[in-house]
């Protein structure tokens, strides 16, 4: 049997364990928040349960993220090392996500840790499609959430705050939210802007998203800054994003 037919039987297997794992209720929860078919409603604790055989296997991930169902591209993005992606691929999942859910977490997640990480971001929040340009947005926060200070481009930065305070009443519903991320994960990760993010939430005010029929609350950023700060952890990096 070769490798493709391997891996195609692998893929076979897995998603019919995770069909088994849905639940009627998670899956009725993620549909109100986005998601879409198709879709079994499977719980991410249980979806690590069958991750071990599979982790950091980027063909087996990218082929799973192939299915484009739901619950097997949530897990193929828990499942792969970003770093060791190429910009084709991650542009090749923005662009085939099930749902808003993917596309602002997993492949946020992914390419956060990429060597594309800000040229892709960059990229996509130009995009004229609006699924893809919160995708963008979501990228930006994974990515200074991750990255030491040092290594972040803090005039960059200063420049897409400030975009974001010019436009965000503007922007789609779902670039808003992800616009108004951004501005939060600037002012909790990167002490150098704290304050200037937290300025630019006053100047924005109350940022407003239909989130649809959910109990999701849009943050104002200042007063979340202000809690980080508060408990002592403004500043400090996560070793990852996914979750």
């Amino acid at each position: 049997m070769s490798t493709a037919d391997s891996t195609q039987q692998s893929i076979s297997i897995l998603v019919k364990q995770l069909e088994a794992l849905g639940l009627e209720s998670h899956r009725n929860t993620l549909l109100k928040h986005g998601a879409q078919e198709p879709l079994f409603g499977v719980k991410i604790e249980e979806m690590k349960k069958l991750m071990k055989p599979y982790k950091n296997d980027l063909a087996f991930a990218c082929a799973l993220f192939d299915t484009g169902i739901y619950d097997a591209q949530y897990m193929a993005g828990l499942l792969s090392d970003g770093s060791k992606m190429s910009a084709a691929q991650l542009q090749h999942w923005v662009e085939t996500a099930n749902s808003q859910g993917i596309r602002e977490y997993s492949v946020a997640w992914v390419t956060a840790e990429s060597l594309h990480a800000i040229s892709l971001a960059l990229a996509w929040i130009d995009s004229d499609n609006p699924d893809i340009a919160a995708a963008g947005w979501c990228t930006l926060s994974s990515y200074i959430s991750v990255t030491d200070d040092a290594d972040l481009d803090l005039k960059l930065l200063q420049k897409l705050l400030k975009r974001v305070q010019a436009g965000i009443h503007q922007a789609p519903n779902r670039v808003c939210y992800c616009m108004n991320g951004f501005v939060i994960a600037l002012g909790c990760y990167v002490p150098a802007l704290s304050e200037a993010a937290i300025q630019a939430g006053k100047k924005i005010g109350e940022v407003v998203v239909d989130v649809g029929d959910t109990s999701c609350k849009v943050p104002f950023s200042p007063d979340y800054i202000a809690k980080v700060a508060q408990r002592g952890s403004l500043g400090k990096k996560r070793k990852t994003t996914k979750c």
